[in-house]
């Protein structure tokens, strides 16, 4: 049965579809600072007031509102964006431009996006498809740039001393309630020097929605500190240091337990859990010192540079215990797993001047060092087994050397055409095969040369249309080679050491309109998938222990469209429509036949609209939003048996859910917002998650600045 979703979308006009209506200037398109509309690229912008006034409590559901992306969430303390049918170590995450992915990230549907504050974050850049050119391997779907707040010294009058700060809190009215507190200070010298520290505190409760009832151990508590420093060095170049932290504890996998009960939607069920608990503790740090600057004389041979120098820690904590009711002697078991990594980076960006246009050229270097520890016991305690979740004493080396040309051939038309080498190299410690006997250290190593061409032609001064091709990379991580976990409902994935990288090519073609008052952005893609690495059932069809192998081939294309109208100096609307289809071909089971089916996670049809008024001082503003999916039941049989929590059979039903947010500017010290979300508290689970989303939610948030 089809959702009402599709008359819904139809009768509102397609143009009047996006997130904002300004033209917004974007770094991560072409690590050049450019409009929106001058990129030949399908980009999205996200700022921190449209993340507070939408209440998105984590980074992954800040995109939630963008076409082509999908916010599947295994957990209430995971989120995964699917971004054109890519997910997990397929998309890439960079915060002020330093690479988070590292090699211990696993496949498929992944929690790492949550671990970065989304109140800590000025604005979000996702540029779709980009390619390995400009950030290496992993830049399949898209490549996201989580870019931090930071002191506002350089717009503070020359020379004088400056403090300011905020606080702000915020109240979700949902199961037990959610508790989300955070501190700012900034202090500096205007024009020389700025520092801004940030405190985030974040008690989330247990959620409930009208079908299941309170989840029990959904909810779960996260810590967050952020500090950075500015100096101008010089008029023209500053001086970065940066380091946050974050701490989340007890996150349910809710769908493996037993509070989860299961499902009924109709004709859709999802199975109940079977563990007595699964839970993860995630603990992650990022340093960086970072130089970086521009010179104003045309003439000079580097125009703009940037230098970063970057630490990482890692932290991931994984404890399952499979006691079942009745006991099964078989399956029951206590297992811990952890992973402790450190990753040490390099990061060089030049701009030059070259002929009639300019050359985006530099490197960058990431070392990860990786210990890994785990265990298997049974419930008696009387069969202790090693079993470690990746291979232990392990190192990874990840090198890129690139260039981008972006040449102005006629006044209207730029063509830009880049190269990126990379070499990987992976020497892995102590790892257990799929058959659980250690192996001796070994090591291996990739490289590859990827290309892009794109051109953007302008028409007018409000239209512009582009095209391109971009070639994406992906090297196996250790995960891939080492890894030994559980994926889907309990099934025992292995890696490979025997693995080849994973190659794409996305073909887009789109256009972009902006106005004063209006904005349309239409965008087509087909990417080809070739040797995408995947777990392959060992013996059978029905096997729940996996190989990774590089055994799919296929392609995922799609349409989105967004665009928005202020129509009345107070009023504007906005909104957008997104599609997919893809499907790949693997073997059924190692050196079995092979099978087509459709990729696992494509976005159902899927739109959104909104509404919004805004005082003609904006002292008030309320704004009223619709957001709903169609049924997607392209699923495979062997899809939806492997993960048969998550996904309901006949696919995950359609869904429509309202919301309405308010605001009041009080004066210039205290802002007020409320929102009520889901107001007709619809039964409704997002395709791909572990959990159904929240029923009827207040949402109440006052911020104190000075």
């Amino acid at each position: 049965m089809r959702s009402p979703i599709t008359p819904l979308i139809l009768l509102t006009a397609a143009p009047a579809l996006a997130q904002n209506l300004l033209d917004p200037l974007v770094v991560s398109a072409t690590r050049t600072n450019r409009s929106a509309s001058d990129t030949a690229y399908s980009t999205a912008t996200i700022y921190a007031d449209f993340i507070r006034e939408t209440s998105r409590r984590t980074l992954p559901e800040a995109l939630q509102y963008t076409p082509g992306v999908l916010v599947q969430k295994t957990a209430h303390g995971h989120g995964s964006p699917i971004i054109r049918g890519f997910t997990g170590r397929q998309n890439l995450l960079l915060v002020d431009g330093v690479r988070l992915n590292n090699s211990s990230w696993r496949s498929g549907a992944v929690q790492y996006w949550n671990t970065v504050d989304a109140l800590s974050l000025d604005h979000l850049e996702l540029i779709k498809n980009q390619g390995s050119v400009l950030y290496g391997s992993d830049a399949i779907g898209g490549t996201l740039n989580a870019f931090t707040k930071s002191s506002d010294f350089k717009n503070r009058t020359e020379g004088e001393f400056y403090q300011a700060g905020s606080a702000s809190y915020e109240f979700r009215a949902n199961g037990q309630g959610s508790h989300i507190g955070r501190l700012e200070t900034e202090t500096g010298i205007g024009g020389k020097f700025g520092v801004m520290l940030g405190l985030s505190t974040k008690d989330f409760g247990d959620i409930e929605d009208s079908s299941v009832g309170r989840m029990r151990g959904t909810g779960y508590p996260e810590q967050d500190l952020d500090l950075r420093a500015d100096w101008a060095v010089t008029p023209d170049s500053t001086l970065t240091f940066y380091h946050n932290q974050v701490n989340q504890d007890d996150i349910s996998r809710w769908h493996r337990t037993r509070n989860n009960p299961g499902w009924t939607h109709g004709s859709h069920v999802a199975a109940a859990g079977k563990w007595t608990s699964n839970t993860y503790d995630q603990e992650r740090s990022l340093s960086y010192l970072r130089y970086s600057g521009e010179n104003a004389d045309n003439s000079a041979a580097i125009q703009r540079w940037n230098a970063t120098l970057s630490y990482q820690t890692t932290a991931d904590s994984e404890f399952q215990n499979r006691n079942r009711i009745p006991y099964d002697p078989k399956e029951d078991s206590l297992r811990e797993s952890d992973i402790d990594l450190d990753t040490t980076g390099i990061d060089l960006m030049l701009e030059s001047k070259i002929g009639p246009g300019n050359l985006v050229y530099g490197l960058d270097y990431y070392h990860d060092s990786i210990d890994s520890s785990g265990s298997k016991n049974n419930q008696a305690g009387t069969k202790y087994s090693e079993l470690l979740p990746i291979g232990d004493d392990s190192n990874y080396d990840l090198l890129g050397i690139y260039s981008q040309y972006e040449w102005q051939a006629t006044e209207p038309l730029e063509i830009t055409g880049g190269l990126r080498y990379t070499y990987a190299d992976s020497s892995f410690g102590r790892y257990y095969d799929n058959k659980g006997v250690q192996q001796p250290s070994a090591s291996a190593d990739w490289d590859s040369l990827v290309g892009s061409l794109r051109a953007l032609y302008k028409i007018g001064d409000q239209w512009s249309v582009y095209a391109g091709a971009s070639e994406a990379f992906r090297a196996p991580n250790l995960n891939d080679l080492t890894g030994n976990i559980v994926s889907n409902s309990g099934s025992a994935a292995a890696g490979s050491t025997s693995l080849e990288p994973e190659e794409f090519l996305t073909w887009e073609i789109g256009t972009h309109h902006h106005t004063d008052t209006t904005s349309l952005d239409v965008s087509l893609f087909h990417t080809e998938v070739d040797q995408m690495i995947t777990p392959v059932p060992i013996t059978k069809p029905d096997d729940s222990n996996t190989l990774n192998a590089n055994a799919a081939d296929g392609y995922i294309h799609g349409v989105e469209v967004e665009g928005a109208w202020r129509f009345h100096p107070q009023w504007t609307i906005s909104g957008f429509t997104s599609w997919q289809e893809g499907e790949v071909e693997a073997p059924s089971y190692i050196d079995g036949p092979m099978v087509e089916k459709y990729m696992k996670y494509l976005l159902p049809f899927t739109g959104s609209i909104a509404l919004r008024w805004t005082h003609p001082d904006s002292k008030y503003w309320v704004e009223g939003r619709i957001f709903g999916a169609e049924t997607e039941d392209r699923t495979s049989d062997a899809d939806q048996a492997a993960d048969k929590e998550r996904i309901p059979t006949n696919g995950t039903p359609g869904y429509v859910v309202a919301s309405l947010y308010a605001g009041w500017k009080v004066n210039e010290h205290l802002d007020l917002s409320c929102g009520a979300e889901n107001l007709t508290d619809e039964d409704y689970r997002i395709h791909g998650s572990g959990q159904n989303e929240p029923g009827l939610t207040g949402v109440f948030r006052a911020k104190v600045s000075w």
